[in-house]
């Protein structure tokens, strides 16, 4: 059998896999984005930009998805890199496994009953309540843009750490022995040596939450009381409850290219960034 004959069978099965799952899907959503609401909702066959021309009528949805998203993969970041530093290069090895159970343990529950725990601490009997006895002012936190970052950093927060944790645990421990004989200051050494070496794992991290904040629907729905609400509650909206296929399927390739245009702009950023070492990528 010739080689390319091989390779071509050994990947023919994770190729239809992906034909069949990913592009066959995105070119149904592009057809629909141009088609028509029927008299009872649905689909019906057309050809318009009627649909693209009305995005407008959902700009507060993408506004706060571009602006929320980024926004909560930072708070993400600048949280877990510390976390994640201390369980790669200060925790103890006998200390280690443990703290890590400790940070997928929030994934062994449901989101919903996550989310539902955060209503309770962020509503009028939770913190607000504890605020107001204090004799600080009452203050609501529920349905607001800063509930929906709260749930968005607790939701989240794990699928950054481990990202960086495996980046920093994989460095040389002798580099920063090293940078210490040599008299750098630990600050020094950081930034040349430690946040450098790191950036796969940022990179990976951040592009991970990114992307999946993007599309996110749960979070803002409970947390953001149809007040704050991003693209994804914007396509349940569409598709379930007013059932305009045709509109939701603009929205859905409006949003699919936002995130190619950002991601691949973050991209070139990332590997400019890094000097153009090509060991930051997805993976």
């Amino acid at each position: 059998m010739k080689p390319r004959l091989r390779t071509a069978l050994l990947l023919f099965p994770a190729t239809a896999w992906f034909v069949a799952m990913l592009v066959l899907p995105l070119i149904v959503v592009f057809v629909f984005s141009f088609g028509e609401r029927g008299p009872a909702g649905g689909y019906v066959p057309a050809f318009s930009f009627a649909n693209f021309l009305n995005l407008g009528a959902r700009w507060t949805a993408f506004k706060n998805t571009m602006v929320l998203a980024p926004i909560g993969t930072i708070a993400c970041l600048f949280i877990a890199y510390p976390l994640a530093y201390f369980l790669a290069i200060r925790a103890s090895a006998k200390w280690q496994t443990m703290l890590l159970i400790l940070v997928i343990v929030p994934f062994w529950t449901s989101i919903l009953i996550r989310s539902y725990a955060w209503i309770f601490l962020l509503g009028g009997k939770g913190l607000p309540n504890v605020i107001a006895a204090l004799g600080l002012g009452h203050i609501q936190l529920i349905n607001t843009p800063f509930a929906v970052l709260v749930g968005i950093v607790y939701g989240y927060l794990p699928l950054m750490v481990f990202p960086i944790y495996v980046s920093l645990e994989r460095l040389d421990k002798r580099l920063l022995e090293a940078a210490s004989d040599l008299g750098a200051p630990p600050l020094n050494t950081f930034l040349s040596v430690t946040l450098p070496l790191s950036m796969p794992g940022v990179a990976t991290g951040c592009m991970l939450v990114f992307i999946l904040l993007m599309g996110e629907f749960l979070i803002p729905a409970m947390l953001g009381g149809g007040k704050v609400f991003f693209v994804g509650n914007a396509l349940v909206d569409l598709f379930v409850q007013s059932r305009n296929w045709a509109f939701g399927s603009a929205v859905a390739v409006a949003l699919v290219l936002v995130m190619l245009v950002t991601v691949t702009a973050y991209m070139r950023f990332t590997l400019r960034w890094s000097g153009g070492r090509d060991d930051i990528s997805l993976m």
